[in-house]
């Protein structure tokens, strides 16, 4: 088994739902954003690049962790705290990682990584989100884990889940008869990012 995501592009309507959803059902810290949109166009959020009106160009791309079958990360952390487990999942073990950071250094996809600092703090003075979700320590790594407490229930990550435009589909790759990989087997034209890396990342984007 090999767990993915297919992302369409064309459906993605820029709303931030997946962003919002990663972040309740992960009950994460202040500031802290496992899965975000990142603006295509101009300088700042949501803004075209070009001149009005007939060269105007936008688009999004969400952007989290990749979950690729060949990591860097996982070949550089000494305390194997960051591993790919059986199902596909790049894991982030919180009571294993000493903090060095070497995960984030050798990750080739920018962003997708935070540090605790300090304490995790919260704007509420209460947990949110799934009642199973990893707690938050201090001195660690974390990122996007594709909700695995929620997949340990048998359901998708919170991302998918709530697309209000279902542009995300969540499958097994290795298994040609899921939805994600007849996406990818199809002739509708996908990418990943930076293939070049040799990372061979478990999310594609139909574009």
């Amino acid at each position: 088994m090999r767990y993915g995501m297919v992302i369409d592009t064309e459906r993605c309507l820029a709303c931030h739902t997946c962003s919002v959803a990663c972040k309740q059902a992960n009950n994460l810290p202040n500031d802290v954003w496992w899965n975000k949109v990142y603006t295509i166009g101009g300088d700042f959020m949501d803004t075209a690049k070009g001149t009005y009106p007939s060269k105007l160009a936008l688009d999004h791309l969400p952007f989290s962790c990749q979950h690729c079958d060949n990591p860097a990360c996982t070949r550089v952390c000494p305390v194997g705290a960051t591993y790919k487990r059986e199902d596909g999942v790049v894991f982030q073990d919180y009571d294993r990682c000493i903090g060095c950071r070497m995960c984030i250094a050798a990750c080739p996809y920018t962003g997708v990584r935070s540090y605790n600092w300090e304490e995790p703090l919260y704007y509420v003075d209460f947990p949110v989100g799934d009642a199973n979700a990893l707690p938050h320590q201090k001195h660690v790594v974390e990122k996007c884990i594709f909700c695995s407490h929620r997949l340990a229930d048998e359901e998708m990550p919170a991302c998918t889940v709530l697309c209000p435009g279902r542009a995300r589909y969540w499958g097994d790759l290795d298994d040609p008869e899921s939805e994600v990989a007849i996406l990818v087997a199809s002739n509708r034209p996908h990418k990943q990012v930076l293939p070049e890396q040799g990372t061979d990342p478990s999310v594609y984007y139909l574009v």
